[in-house]
């Protein structure tokens, strides 16, 4: 089969459109990646969304000042306030959250 310069440039031209639709379609579904508090996988490290929900007497290892913007299993670009944790697969978490997984940054 001989490739020509017509059908590189029609397949580029195909796979710039998928990767376009897919990457609209994967921002627009962000929202729902977002960890709810109720899912099985938050309730068992006792996620928060929001750090001044934490009871600190339910949880003494609790360091003030510690959030999932700075714990080391935190991962994605800084500046987004949901992003990925490698606690909770294809969930994002709230840079303002915390759970009893924290780990500092080192």
């Amino acid at each position: 089969m001989k490739v020509t310069r017509r059908m590189v440039v029609q397949k580029l031209s195909w796979a710039a459109g998928v990767s376009a639709a897919f990457s609209w379609h994967a921002s627009s579904s962000a929202e729902s990646n977002r960890l709810d508090v109720q899912d099985p996988a938050a309730i068992a490290l006792d996620y928060v969304e929001n750090v001044s929900q934490v009871n600190v007497k339910k949880f003494p290892q609790f360091a003030q000042g510690s959030n999932c913007e700075n714990c080391l299993l935190l991962q994605g670009s800084a500046g987004n306030n949901y992003r990925p944790c490698s606690l909770f697969p294809g969930k994002l978490v709230s840079i303002s959250g915390w759970c009893k997984g924290w780990t500092p940054e080192m």
